[in-house]
């Protein structure tokens, strides 16, 4: 108990204090279905030369993405970072604490999320960016709250294409704050009627392009049919790379935008830390979340950072905040920025032709391959076939082979019935010689 200093008699006298009869009684807002029954089924105690023994088998238990032909995406892709963002990210000028707390004295740290910013408003094609989300998917569910809070209303619409995972994040919450959400089902041609689930009623419509199983959707007429009955369009994509090829949301008339950025200067990171998009049409400013950072003059005459829009209740008053999210993902945000500088309006275009061309590649050789079906008309660097044999069952066997071949559908929607589908992505980092090793090994297994 060496970690533990609080004695029984510590606790009584806190609990006492606030005016609560157990520890249990700090809980009662959470629904009793979401509590543990007991201790999570892990070892009571070790060692700490036991433990890092055993986190080590764990580890070797993963193959690295580096090791082995990668073609899993729906949602986290792996790209290649030059080594200059990891090494300037480590310079004692960046690296600092998480959140500038007295912001006006981190000019340097303000300056680089005015760049970001600047980035992200160029790539979404949107007037103005906040200073970053934490990921996509919360970013998500925060765009669903911005929505409600512009309409005065609280029912909002979930493409199925969108990410399960996000969806789930919006009906999380949603559920918190008695909002309604209509999630249609899952879509894997693209081809879902949303456009008759727009009324009066509706706050929001979320559509992702390129949705989850790879489809580019055209937003301009759920934009249309959104803005006719007061609602909003939220455009949510989960690779930032494809706005280097495709028309970005803005140019659609999207009203918010949010996206996952990781592909641009952040690893894969066994899930996290992640960096999310945020970006909307000018006249939604006041009711953006997150921080924002502006440009001005000091009394000198020279230029400075601050932050601008950034109320005292999101700090402190919390219950009277536009959003309880009060600061970003700077680390990551900076990687991001210093990734998209080296590579410039036409590096990203470029990375994004070769991404596509690598997808399509692929996708015509598995065309060709007996027992595969490639479902999209068009995509970007994802895309979702059918096997005649159950996904799951599919990328285990090649697992043992040495080639992670994609991501099952029925891992994100287990009980959509969608077992033989599989979403395959194809980024720049992978070859010719990866390629022919996929078609190779399903081949042999269907």
């Amino acid at each position: 108990m060496r970690y533990l200093p609080l004695t029984d008699t510590d606790r009584e006298d806190m609990l006492a204090r606030i005016g609560v009869p157990d520890i249990d009684a700090l809980f009662s807002d959470v629904p009793a279905g979401k509590l543990l029954k007991g201790p999570v089924d892990l070892p009571r105690a070790r060692g700490e030369l036991e433990v890092e023994r055993i986190l080590g088998k764990m580890a070797g238990k993963n193959t690295a993405a580096s090791a082995v032909p990668f073609f899993v995406g729906a949602g986290a892709y792996k790209h290649h970072v030059p080594a200059t963002v990891d090494h300037l990210i480590q310079r004692s000028e960046f690296l600092t604490s998480y959140t500038p707390y007295q912001p006006e004295i981190a000019q340097g740290t303000l300056q680089y999320l005015f760049e970001f910013q600047t980035q992200v408003a160029a790539l979404t094609g949107m007037e103005v960016a906040n200073a970053s989300m934490y990921d996509g998917s919360t970013g998500t569910g925060e765009a669903v709250l911005m929505a409600h809070r512009v309409t005065k209303r609280r029912k909002a619409v979930l493409s199925g294409g969108l990410h399960p995972h996000y969806t789930a994040v919006v009906e999380t919450l949603s559920e918190m704050a008695n909002d309604e959400v209509v999630a249609l089902k899952p879509d894997v041609s693209a081809n879902e009627d949303i456009l008759s689930q727009i009324d009066d009623s509706v706050s929001c419509v979320v559509v992702q392009s390129p949705d989850v199983f790879g489809n580019l959707r055209d937003l301009k007429p759920i934009a249309e049919k959104a803005h006719a009955h007061g609602a909003l369009l939220i455009a949510v994509f989960t690779e930032v790379v494809s706005l280097g090829a495709v028309v970005p949301p803005g140019a659609q008339d999207a009203d918010i935008v949010v996206g996952e950025g990781q592909s641009i200067g952040n690893a894969l990171n066994f899930g996290g830390p992640y960096v999310g998009l945020f970006a909307a049409k000018s006249k939604y400013i006041r009711q953006m979340p997150g921080r924002l950072c502006g440009e001005t003059v000091d009394s000198t005459g020279q230029r400075g950072f601050v932050l601008t829009l950034s109320t005292r209740e999101q700090h402190i008053r919390r219950d009277k905040a536009t959003s309880n999210i009060c600061t970003n993902s700077g680390l990551c945000v900076l990687a991001f920025t210093i990734h998209m500088t080296l590579l410039g309006q036409a590096g990203l275009a470029r990375l994004a032709e070769v991404n596509h061309a690598n997808a399509v590649k692929l996708a015509d050789a598995l065309a060709s391959v007996e027992g595969v079906k490639v479902l999209n008309d068009s995509f970007f660097n994802e895309f979702t076939v059918k096997l005649k044999k159950p996904a799951a069952e599919v990328v285990e066997v090649l697992a043992a082979k040495g080639i992670l071949a994609g991501v099952p559908v029925s891992r994100l929607l287990p009980k959509a019935g969608l077992d033989d589908l599989l979403i395959i992505a194809s980024t720049e980092v992978n070859t010719d010689e990866d390629r022919a090793a996929l078609v190779a090994a399903l081949v042999e297994v269907l």
